[in-house]
């Protein structure tokens, strides 16, 4: 019984090393291959394998690669796979368009000019010129000698480009369709069709919009100075005369110019158009240099600019026909003359319907 007892110890420590050796074999084939070599026809050859590993926040082992990852046996992990092969590449480079291309005619101002004989000089309507050159947009007698003006080559408004504009709220601003901005070659527009601040994009058959300068408001609480919050004191005949001698027309009425200009000499007498209260008497920032508004208590106001003189104050009674300044070239003007307007509601109204022009 005792020797058997010695042939199953002397058997269980053979079977010890056996299982020993069996592990040193395959940790060491595992760790070849780990290394990147194989054993062949009894040769160790090392390979050369694509094969990067990095470790993933929950601690599994992420690979890239071509071929298959080996199998982690050390941890009981099984492989993850990030493969990027269809990736873009990475674009340092912002996009950046072709900026717009403008090559235009000028014309600089002489005495006597108007808006008129400008564009019939070039053959072109008043309203391009307007849309040409955004000063005017104020009013288009505001011409001076030696204002160089641009001259478009179509009818069209050159856009000077604000921050946050797109092509959309262009084409919304003058109703012009998206389509006839892009077809405009000198535009450079491109997709995806952007503006950039500070550069010119033409908006083919558009019209610029008109600003016109409102005299004070009139209430009952009385003013001083040039005149603003001066009610009316009377009320007019509701019929007007010519404010002048003369009837040397250089300018008429139009959207963007809402008045009659009559040129003559610096000095010649000025008319109340109809009775009515002075609101407003002296120098005008606008442009219109020395200027008299008067209210006529029926919803109608008239105003003369550009006087050389002024023959009232605020707030003085005036009756049709009385003198009230004098014609002159003051603020933007580009010769003698007077520019008249009748407004209605605040509205300016063509002169000649109630003058009768011909």
């Amino acid at each position: 019984m005792e020797e058997d007892s010695n042939h199953w110890h002397k058997g269980g420590g053979y079977l010890v090393l056996l299982v020993v050796a069996i592990f040193l074999f395959f940790g060491w084939r595992i760790g070849l291959a780990d290394k990147g070599v194989v054993e062949t026809d009894g040769e160790e050859t090392a390979v050369s394998s694509p094969i990067s590993s990095q470790q993933n926040p929950d601690g599994a082992t992420a690979f890239s690669s071509d071929q298959a990852p080996l199998y982690d046996f050390s941890t009981g992990d099984l492989p993850v796979f990030n493969d990027t092969g269809l990736a873009p590449q990475p674009n340092p480079h912002t996009y950046e368009g072709k900026l717009p291309h403008h090559e235009f005619e000028t014309y600089t101002v002489e005495r006597g000019d108007t808006p008129g004989t400008i564009a019939e000089q070039f053959g072109i309507a008043v309203e391009t010129l307007l849309g040409g050159n955004a000063r005017l947009s104020q009013e288009t007698t505001l011409l001076q000698p030696g204002d160089v003006l641009i001259i478009l080559p179509i009818d069209a408004v050159l856009h000077e480009v604000q921050p946050g504009d797109t092509l959309e709220s262009v084409s919304e601003q003058y109703d012009i369709p998206v389509e006839d901005i892009i077809a405009y070659t000198d535009n450079n527009l491109e997709f995806p069709y952007r503006l950039y601040p500070e550069t010119n994009i033409m908006v083919p058959g558009a019209k610029r919009e008109v600003v016109i300068w409102q005299p004070p408001t009139v209430s009952s609480s009385g003013g001083s100075g040039l005149g603003g919050g001066i009610a009316p004191k009377i009320v007019g005949t509701g019929t007007f005369q010519f404010p002048v001698n003369n009837r040397n027309f250089t300018q008429f009425y139009w959207y963007g110019h809402p008045a009659i200009d009559i040129a003559l000499g610096e000095g010649n007498a000025v008319f109340a158009s109809d009775t009515g209260t002075v609101t407003y008497a002296g120098w005008n920032t606008w442009g219109y240099g020395n200027l008299i508004v008067i209210n006529h208590g029926n919803g109608y106001d008239t105003i003369y600019a550009h006087l050389s003189g002024i023959n009232v104050v605020p707030g003085q009674i005036v009756y049709k026909g009385n003198v009230i300044g004098y014609t002159g070239n003051t603020g933007n003007s580009s010769g003698p003359h007077i520019h008249f307007e009748i407004r209605i509601g605040g509205n300016p109204d063509d002169p000649c319907w109630y003058l009768g022009c011909g």
